[in-house]
């Protein structure tokens, strides 16, 4: 059996919204890659914080590993998280971000910028 032709309103309103569905990508993709570019700027001024606090450690003769003090982090992420991000994927993100401060407070640098 075959079927009648769409009429031509049809295909255009499909085209509208898929233009439009689209669009919304679009949209979400540039809020997503702001979103990254503050993230990145954050991260890096914590990163600076960081250098800065391995230097007083060493200074002190405090241990850069600091246990109580990393759990502390973690908890205070994950109880200001509102999700939509479980505690648990917070909490991993976080344990990358701290590996990663701890890498700097030992070396008292970051590494070398490789972008912009």
């Amino acid at each position: 059996m075959k079927r009648a032709p769409r009429p031509a309103a049809g295909r255009r309103e499909k085209r509208a919204q898929a233009t439009s569905q689209e669009d919304a990508v679009e949209t979400l993709r540039r809020r997503i890659d702001a979103i990254d570019r503050a993230l990145v700027a954050l991260l890096n001024e914590r990163a600076g914080h960081a250098v800065a606090l391995g230097r007083i450690k060493k200074t002190r003769g405090l241990p850069i590993y600091q246990p109580a003090r990393e759990e502390e982090v973690l908890g205070n992420v994950q109880g200001c998280n509102g999700g939509p991000l479980e505690d648990a994927a917070l909490r991993r993100l976080f344990e990358r971000i701290i590996d990663e401060s701890r890498r700097i407070e030992r070396t008292g640098t970051a590494e070398p910028t490789g972008g912009s």
